[in-house]
């Protein structure tokens, strides 16, 4: 690249990168406070989140008054400024989510454009940006979103340390400019373990010291300035786990030992083989997975324009092909070992696929028959999915999921079209832009449906409208509770502390401290002796548990409300309200 274009390039570098920022926040932002909160994960953060609020206690998470240390505070500190902004609502909890994944799609198009020109970072911010998972979780309050910002953040600082001018690709040794990239991803690891906890840590130094080592670069790694990135990474991450320690003996082994050795070795909760994120990657980056091979024989074979980056250094080649095969093999491998898996925890792993896809689209003029072949294999799966959920819809007529399965057949069908057109622009010689601007569409179009499907499910996972029912109640002071299980949005919409009866979930260990006790109740027996009392109570049953508890209580509670599977009973014979429509004994869950 001539260095009067390299400099022009380079200029125009932060209006490219405010431009992938302005179209992630208009995919991101739009409607992210209407839906209701699912349970468990965004009903748990939230109220975290809210009781930091309520008691500025900012070292020691609470959850429904109860202290809980599976996760670090980063996130919920980022709620929590949210909420004194924005109020207690669904927007301000989702918005750190949101706003991080701009971040990371910025942060992958400027990677993608140091190792392979500007036209490639767009086109990788173009594929992330618009890959399935990640809108999925970018309008979801989860922790998952800020980790895979901080590991591609720091990820790319640390390969700008290694290709540096002056640094260890030039002069054997890190210059001033290479020690500060250097140092930034020292410090952006350890805000991802703030935000997850040392698996931050791990998946950044074995992707960084695997590519250097596959590299044949071990000098490098003995010359790291690792006195400074550990003094970083020390000032940052311990201060809150010091303090954490400090306040709550007992803590680090079970931070350390319980929630991340041993869950990491024998925790078998939602349980899948290994394949589950090869599946999981192939359809949370739909259709553009397809590409990702292309691109990395084109690296390979040297294929493509603007292999140099603007500042004239070689990039693409086989090291920039490496360093992100590393990053996602890495990433897979590591979470595949355990059986307890969610989709969420490939996140992190996308950014590099997205780099080679966007490669592949910013040269398929070169390859018209390869191209056609990828996109015939999208049709072609997009017409069998048609077909899959065009025969699930005519199968299970229960309304609720007639109409979730409706929105997926829109969506399909909505790929499937776009995917012949763009099959049929391939064919007829026109430019590869046209037929990408089609596969585009029609992925923007299922990623709409998506937003209408989540709202369409809401009886399936969340209890914003039960909340709603029995918050008159709550005011007249009657307690709440639960059978057997924790409804975790619900002290986030009520305000009130959710006593636990008969519970032995993940808040269960640290129920015997004196400031946890009024959020369990121990036993039937003492349920039916808060039942029976002077005050009143409103109880929240699985609807397969009501005649259980209606046979245990011995009275014939009155149901106050109810949504998906879940029933609030009233402990006393008058109400102020009727129950919604449905909310009988003999109602069925959906």
């Amino acid at each position: 690249m001539p260095a009067s274009s390299a400099i022009m390039a380079a200029s125009r570098r932060p209006l490219r990168l405010l431009l992938c920022a302005a179209v992630a926040a208009a995919l991101y932002l739009p409607a992210l406070g209407r839906p209701a909160l699912w349970e468990p994960d965004e009903g748990r953060y939230a109220e975290i989140a809210r009781e930091m609020v309520l008691t500025h206690d900012y070292v020691t998470p609470h959850d429904d008054w109860v202290r809980y240390f599976e996760k670090p505070p980063l996130v919920y500190w980022a709620e929590t400024l949210s909420i004194r902004l924005f109020g207690v609502n669904e927007l301000a909890v989702r918005l750190p989510a949101a706003l991080a994944t701009v971040a990371e799609v910025v942060v992958t198009a400027a990677l993608g454009e140091a190792m392979f020109g500007a036209s490639v970072g767009l086109a990788a911010a173009m594929v992330l940006g618009l890959s399935p998972l990640v809108f999925g979780f970018a309008r979801f309050a989860t922790l998952d979103p800020a980790l895979a910002l901080f590991i591609t953040a720091a990820l790319a600082s640390f390969r700008m340390w290694a290709c540096t001018p002056g640094g260890e690709d030039a002069a054997g040794s890190a210059g001033a400019a290479g020690a500060r990239w250097f140092l930034l991803a020292s410090a952006l690891t350890a805000a991802g373990t703030l935000t997850k906890g040392p698996v931050a840590l791990a998946l950044t130094g074995a992707i960084g010291l695997a590519w250097l080592a596959g590299e044949r670069r071990t000098g490098a790694i003995i010359r790291m300035p690792w006195l400074s990135a550990i003094a970083v990474y020390l000032a940052i991450a311990a201060p809150w786990f010091a303090l954490a320690a400090w306040r709550n003996p007992g803590f680090l082994h079970f931070f350390f030992i319980h929630e991340h050795i041993e869950r990491y070795l024998r925790n078998v909760e939602h349980g899948w083989g290994p394949y589950f994120f090869v599946l999981v990657t192939i359809a949370g980056m739909w259709p553009w997975i397809c590409f990702v091979p292309m691109g990395a024989l084109q690296v390979i074979r040297g294929q493509g324009q603007g292999r140099d980056t603007p500042e004239g250094r070689p990039a693409g080649d086989r090291a920039s092909l490496t360093f992100l095969l590393w990053w996602f093999g890495i990433i897979l491998v590591f979470f595949s070992i355990p059986r307890a898996k969610l989709g969420s925890y490939i996140l992190p792993g996308l950014p590099p696929l997205a780099i080679l896809a966007g490669y592949a689209l910013c040269n398929l003029s070169g390859t018209a028959v390869a191209t056609r072949n990828v996109l015939g294999v999208i049709a072609l799966a997009d017409f069998a999915a048609t077909g899959v959920t065009f025969a699930a819809w005519r199968l299970y007529t229960a309304p609720l999921y007639s109409i979730l399965l409706a929105d997926a057949l829109v969506a399909a069908v909505a790929l499937t079209v776009t995917s012949l057109a763009a099959l049929a622009i391939a064919r007829l010689g026109r430019k590869p832009a046209a037929a990408i601007g089609a596969l585009a569409l029609g992925v923007l179009t299922a990623l709409g449906l998506m937003m209408k499907a989540r709202a369409d499910a809401q009886p399936l996972g969340s209890y914003r409208d039960l909340a709603r029912a029995i918050n008159p109640y709550l005011a007249s002071g009657c307690e709440l509770a639960s059978y057997r299980h924790f409804v975790q949005a619900l002290p986030f919409y009520t305000g009130h502390r959710e006593a636990l009866v008969d519970y032995r979930g993940e808040l269960a260990p640290f129920g015997r401290a004196p400031d946890a006790r009024a959020s369990f109740i121990a036993t039937d027996g003492d349920l039916v002796q808060l039942w029976r009392g002077r005050g009143c109570a409103v109880l929240i049953v699985n609807r397969s548990d009501l005649e259980h508890v209606r046979a245990m209580l011995g009275s014939e509670p009155r149901i106050i409300g109810c949504e998906g599977k879940k029933l609030a009973l009233y402990s006393r014979e008058s109400a102020l309200q009727a129950p919604a429509p449905g909310c009988h004994i003999a109602a069925s869950a959906p």
